[in-house]
């Protein structure tokens, strides 16, 4: 399930756009051998001591990456001190504040904001994924328990409940080839699991608001032109009458082979169609236009500034730690980017070809072992934040872990870890909170439970139920929530 985007927040969404625009070099020629000296590099040094450093990502399974990446960009992961990413993808919280991110306001659904044409055929369309998601799945897939039903539950379900800009975004994502993908972690989430486990301190740049209110931003006509474009589409596609130009397994090739062409990685990094077709008449072809450029600006110029002048702070504020920011390979590509944002301040940052040796840190600065894990917070303001104010709530907060989140691509595992984390973290508060509960008050609580389950177990008795009057009581006292029965 991964909701998203980047996290909001991890599926490349992979547009249809003029033939010439996305004709890079023929990747087919790059010949995918392992030789150090012949591996791509997405890998930027930031010159200061300790070193820092840039590393590029797209959002694709890793397992497709993985082998292709080189040596040294993985030993300046490795010796980092603290890793950054976009997007906090293994904090439940993300999860959860990019789900109500995407939800209509409390009280409408989509049929009743759509036109009716629209909803018709957007229905009708997800009624086909859903017939085709078993044959669509493979065997790996299969073989790992997931279901055709979950899988699309887990991308689709509530479908009804999400503001139009996001279910265009789902629409794009529901591909027979993008689900082939699912359920496996993409890169960046894979090196954030990777971070956690190697006990490294980690962050975020971004918070989901900042990601997810430009998509909210469109106009209704804006977004309604997107919808209706993304279901030609795919409607064209379903008939036969059009072929997608370019594919996960076309960025794929390129990141494996070095090529640094922002063209196509912008385009994995903002996340969004670009609907400027040829195809289209002058009048759509001006709104298109203007979507383009509405989403360039927000989703990759506007936040290339913001997330460089926060890595910046993060470099001033602990001059003796050694960063590796793992962002997408769309914002160290092109023009105003992050890495022209540290130019400007004046630091030095190269590009570092595979085979390269990175930089060795001094003596003095050497990473912390294990035994010396560093807990002390870094820049509170970048950190993401989502305040749970409990009166403003009004229903418990794991209501937003919903099956249907977009991060790009779907990854059920981070569904399942957040729960885990949020239910682990529940049952710590409230353990606390008991710990805190006054002893003429806990002996209240206590006469009046049984009192309860005392009656309760006549009653069962008197219809026969039998058994022990303690289990009945046990079970008053101290119900299993539906994690924990799943468990026992």
């Amino acid at each position: 399930m991964r909701v998203t985007l980047g996290a909001f927040i991890q599926s490349s969404l992979l547009l249809l756009v003029r033939a010439d625009q996305w004709r890079l070099k023929d990747s087919t020629n790059c010949e995918l051998n392992k030789k150090q000296t012949d591996l791509n590099s997405f890998l930027w040094t930031i010159k200061r001591d300790p070193p820092s450093y840039f590393y590029g990502t797209i959002h694709v399974p890793y397992t497709r990456v993985w082998d292709f990446i080189p040596e040294n960009s993985k030993q300046a992961f490795q010796e980092s001190n603290i890793v950054y990413f976009e997007l906090d993808l293994t904090d439940p919280y993300t999860i959860s504040a990019l789900t109500s991110c995407q939800l209509l306001p409390q009280g409408e659904n989509l049929q009743d904001v759509l036109p009716r044409d629209i909803y018709r055929r957007l229905k009708r369309h997800l009624e086909y994924v859903k017939l085709m998601m078993p044959s669509w799945m493979t065997p790996d897939q299969r073989g790992k328990g997931l279901y055709a039903d979950y899988l699309f539950n887990a991308i689709a379900g509530n479908w009804e409940r999400k503001r139009p800009v996001w279910v265009m975004l789902m629409v794009n994502s529901l591909t027979e080839a993008d689900i082939k993908t699912r359920g496996v972690p993409v890169l960046d989430l894979y090196l954030a699991q990777e971070a956690e486990r190697m006990r490294k301190r980690t962050g975020a740049v971004e918070k989901v608001e900042e990601q997810c209110h430009p998509l909210n931003g469109l106009n209704f006509s804006q977004v309604i032109f997107a919808l209706n474009q993304t279901l030609l589409q795919q409607e064209s596609l379903r008939a036969g009458s059009l072929q997608v130009p370019y594919t996960t397994e076309d960025l794929i090739r390129h990141y494996n082979c070095g090529d640094l062409n922002s063209i196509i990685f912008n385009h994995d990094t903002s996340q969004v169609p670009n609907f400027n077709n040829v195809t289209l008449p002058p009048s759509e072809q001006v709104t298109a236009q203007e979507i383009d450029s509405y989403f360039r600006q927000e989703l990759i110029y506007k936040r290339n500034e913001r997330m460089g002048k926060r890595v910046k702070a993060l470099l001033e504020e602990h001059p003796d730690k050694s960063f590796f920011f793992a962002f997408g390979a769309g914002h160290f590509l092109g023009n105003n980017t992050v890495i022209d944002v540290l130019r400007r301040q004046g630091y030095e940052v190269e590009h570092t070809p595979a085979g390269q040796p990175i930089n060795r840190r001094s003596s003095s600065s050497r990473p912390e072992s294990e035994d010396h894990y560093d807990e002390s917070p870094l820049l509170e303001p970048f950190l993401h934040e989502l305040l749970h104010k409990e009166g403003d709530q009004g229903r418990p907060l794991e209501d937003d872990l919903l099956p249907h989140m977009l991060l790009p691509p779907d990854s059920l595992e981070l569904l399942e870890k957040a729960e885990r984390k949020m239910f682990k973290k529940k049952r710590r508060n409230k353990q606390k909170k008991q710990r805190h509960r006054h002893f003429n008050d806990l002996w209240v609580r206590i006469e009046e439970s049984l009192h309860i389950s005392s009656s309760s177990c006549r009653q069962r008795g008197k219809r026969g139920g039998g058994g022990a009057c303690f289990s009945c009581s046990s079970q008053q006292d101290f119900p299993f929530s539906p994690e924990e029965r799943h468990m026992a």
